[in-house]
């Protein structure tokens, strides 16, 4: 299960956001965690509504001026219904003047109330993409996560099989880090798996006999990824007598791993000595673009044969 706190979601947005803390404070931590999103059919984030209200509830001009038109007692029905409602946090968009009433409310409820001189479709637009990341299904991997030409790619394997090594001289021929060791994965669409590494790891990478190296320091910003979508899997393993000259060289079926529902395309590579395995990822990588694009080489190489063939 995934969760945010307010307190969180302020933090990280207030400056893109351009939030102001106005009152409720008291209910910073309040949560709002993926099962009971999922459960509810609710709306992460929308125009304040009384009947179909949202996790996070916006207010505009036409939703404080319905507020302002409210008699007493109907404007306290309301408000009590947005506290029972389950509202996580109220913004006031577009820099509008909040009514006193709101702000004693929301410090009586602990409702958290901030406000921000964004226009509220801006607002809804960005905190709605915030929380569908921060609240997807996620899991990890161990590995090493890169930028290859363009593709993300997660190599993976048994310890010391070479995987930091490979990964060091994939970055010296101009690949990024994204993760080294452990892999955040999550699933920020239905087929889509987006790579992140953990604070505590961002930008090192750790090689037997160097230990830790500071790779942004190393090489430059361009070294770097925060984040990347994974698109393939190079899985190494260590050769076993005879293995390399029995391994199928025309594979007609595409192998894939499935990782929280999505499935990866996955290649796998023996260790041996003299094999240049960072050659051979970037040939998986751009294989990989070319078939997306509809280039099956595979395909056009038996079409070619085939001709041939019923041609003599």
């Amino acid at each position: 299960m995934s969760q945010v706190n307010i307190r969180q979601l302020f933090e990280d947005k207030q400056v893109r956001l351009e939030l102001r803390r106005v009152a409720g404070t008291d209910g910073v931590d309040r949560i709002i965690d993926s099962e009971a999103v999922e459960a509810s059919n609710r709306e992460m984030v929308g125009h304040l509504s009384l009947i179909h209200p949202s996790w996070v509830q916006v207010l505009s001009t036409a939703e404080l001026d319905y507020l302002r038109n409210l008699s007493l007692d109907e404007r306290n029905l309301a408000f009590e219904q947005i506290e029972q409602n389950g509202t996580t946090c109220l913004i006031v968009a577009g820099d509008n003047e909040i009514p006193p009433e709101l702000m004693a409310f929301a410090n009586r409820s602990s409702i958290p109330l901030f406000s921000s001189s964004k226009p509220s479709v801006h607002l809804m637009w960005l905190i709605r993409h915030y929380l569908a990341k921060e609240l997807a299904e996620s899991t990890t991997r161990h590995g090493v996560f890169l930028d290859v030409l363009g593709v993300g790619v997660m190599i993976t394997g048994e310890s010391a099989v070479g995987k930091s090594e490979l990964g060091l001289e994939l970055i010296t021929r101009g690949s990024g880090l994204v993760a080294d060791d452990v892999v955040e994965l999550h699933r920020i669409a239905p087929d889509t798996l987006e790579g992140r590494c953990p604070e505590l790891l961002r930008d090192f990478l750790e090689v037997r006999g160097l230990g830790m190296l500071n790779i942004r320091t190393m090489f430059g910003e361009t070294a770097v990824r925060r984040k990347k979508s994974l698109k393939l899997i190079v899985h190494l393993h260590r050769s076993q007598d005879g293995e390399l000259s029995q391994m199928e060289r025309l594979p007609l079926v595409a192998t894939h791993q499935e990782i929280i529902g999505v499935k990866i395309n996955t290649v796998n590579i023996p260790v041996v000595a003299g094999r240049n395995l960072a050659v051979l990822v970037e040939a998986a990588a751009r294989n990989f673009v070319l078939q997306q694009r509809g280039i099956n080489t595979m395909q056009e190489f038996i079409s070619r044969h085939d001709q041939m063939l019923a041609g003599g």
